[in-house]
């Protein structure tokens, strides 16, 4: 039977789009196919076999209780020779005939379009990075109880493993405690593995002892030599762990009568540090707080003055019937929500456009001036212009319908879909002082304003927040938000300084136009105070 194969076209970096990675479902359902077509030829093949041997069996059984008889008939003796000279024969070419090729022809094929150990890895860390951004145990994610999740996958002994192997040798021994201790759990629990309690343990001890933490690494090597009394490395280890434990007690008692002097004058040191820190939570910590819907810094009252009004851009005359549904998101950048600003159809026409041409998403480097890809942005991007099609053409009309600036100098539609985990860590839209080459190559000024479609809903997670001031935003599919990333001075607004937080669950499509300074000259007129709004 022939197999018709989904072919990908060639894409690299798989888990930086859900949409990419949506082919390589297809293309392993089609392989799924494949073998069990294999399958099915290789049982047909042994049930001709298992026929023969049973016919044969019960020939030869009776032949041999009296063979001289059995051979005197004539036919028998014929039947004989036949059998062995040529019967024999075709039954070794059915045994050797390969019914392997079409399935290893169809795989082989494929494999070039394979993931790589480069996307293998990448969706390992982009796990790693949703446990630490949402606050996940191992054990939650290993049984896959996620929020918002409609197909429950749950992980294998070997999974946990893979994770923790992955996180040790990128010297990350914080995460491969963790992956390692749950698939201890699991294999303490009875789940059947190939990778046994041992090797676990031989991880999780040296993973716990680089983290300083002698006793458990002694207790666990003392159980791993429990199950394996001749392990090398571990008998090793037992002494090791033994003498630094019986020295660390040692050095502790001597010094404990002198920490207890320096103790309260640590801690004053501490709470004169904090006082002069404004903002003692480092960015990081603030962006994931944000991402977990914690931190959010709107007060009452200013929630008070945030309103949801019909807009028509002082009569558009494009709007003046059909005018647009605004809701204010924040009033400190002022960021605005448009609802219902991009239908399902033009969504889809967008994908469709875009899905071909996705490349890993690229950043400016702010050096060169230059774009380059960068590990802080995991998603894949393309680039739509106008002419290529009406819908396009349209949505960019729309925009500038509603915002009133210009759209010869902004720059293309660009398309993100995001991958495992997908992200975009903070930082600014606008090029800094320290950037003066930010956007030269394009000659038209820096990006005044970014204006951001959504164009899917997010089952968790997926939502853009602005670290300095606290606001967070959450995706909704057929909306889009804006603000203005200069003051009207020209200077950079820093409260604009935003980030994608990570996809936990769901796939994540956005469209964004990045608004340049030229031609909205008399747009948006400069002002002479530098922070004038």
């Amino acid at each position: 039977m022939l197999c018709v194969i989904h072919t990908l076209s060639a894409h690299s970096d798989f888990f930086t789009s859900i949409g990419h990675m949506t082919d390589l479902l297809y293309t392993e359902k089609d392989l799924v196919t494949s073998l069990k077509d294999y399958i099915r030829a290789e049982e047909s093949k042994l049930e001709q076999v298992k026929r023969w041997a049973d016919r044969l069996d019960t020939l030869t059984s009776t032949a041999v209780e009296d063979p001289e008889g059995f051979l005197g008939h004539p036919v028998n003796a014929f039947k004989l020779m036949k059998r062995l000279n040529t019967e024999w024969g075709d039954l070794e070419n059915l045994v050797l005939k390969d019914t392997a090729d079409g399935f290893i022809s169809n795989l082989t094929i494929q494999r070039q379009y394979f993931p790589t150990d480069e996307d293998q890895t990448g969706a390992a860390k982009a796990l790693l990075r949703l446990q630490d951004t949402y606050q996940l145990d191992s054990n939650t994610i290993s049984t896959g109880n996620l929020p918002g999740v409609r197909y429950k996958s749950s992980m294998t002994v070997e999974d946990c493993y893979e994770l923790g192997k992955i996180a040790y040798s990128d010297v990350d021994y914080y995460h491969t405690e963790l992956w390692m201790a749950q698939a201890l759990r699991q294999l303490d629990q009875g789940e059947e593995s190939a990778i046994d309690k041992v090797t676990v343990i031989d991880y999780l001890s040296y993973a716990i002892y680089q983290q300083g933490e002698l006793e458990r690494a002694l207790e666990l090597t003392k159980r791993l030599l429990k199950l394996d009394p001749t392990h090398q490395r571990a008998n090793g280890n037992l002494k090791y762990f033994e003498f630094q434990l019986e020295k660390q007690r040692k050095e502790e008692a001597s010094a404990q009568e002198e920490e207890q002097k320096h103790v309260k004058s640590q801690i004053e040191k501490r709470e004169a540090q904090r006082k002069r820190s404004k903002d003692p939570l480092p960015e990081r910590k603030k962006y994931e707080q944000l991402c977990r819907g914690e931190g959010v810094k709107m007060t009452p009252r200013r929630q008070s003055r945030l309103f949801c009004r019909y807009y028509d851009n002082r009569h558009n005359p494009r709007l003046l019937l059909g005018p647009v549904k605004v809701e204010d998101e924040w009033d400190r950048p002022h960021i605005v929500r448009y609802h219902d600003i991009i239908s399902d159809s033009e969504i889809e026409k967008v994908k469709e456009l875009a899905k071909p041409r996705l490349r890993r998403a690229t950043v400016h480097d702010p050096i060169t001036g230059e774009l380059t890809t960068a590990q802080y942005r995991v998603s894949k991007s393309a680039w739509l212009t106008a002419y290529e099609h009406p819908t396009i053409e349209k949505i960019n009309r729309r925009i500038q319908d509603i915002t009133g600036l210009d759209m010869d100098t902004a720059e293309e539609l660009q398309v993100a879909n995001y991958g495992v985990g997908g992200q975009y860590e903070p930082h600014f839209d606008f090029g800094r002082k320290d950037e003066p080459d930010a956007f030269k190559e394009l000659g038209t000024g820096n990006r005044i304003a970014t204006w951001l479609f959504y164009m899917s809903d997010v089952s968790a997670g997926g939502g853009t927040v602005f670290t300095d001031v606290g606001a967070a935003v959450l995706p909704k599919k057929g909306s889009a938000v804006f603000w203005y990333n200069l003051f009207p001075s020209g200077e950079g607004d820093y409260s604009t300084r935003h980030a994608a937080c990570p996809v936990l669950v769901g796939n994540k499509w956005v469209s964004n136009k990045w608004i340049h300074e030229r031609g909205q000259e008399f747009r948006r007129p400069c002002a002479l105070e530098e922070a004038a709004l």
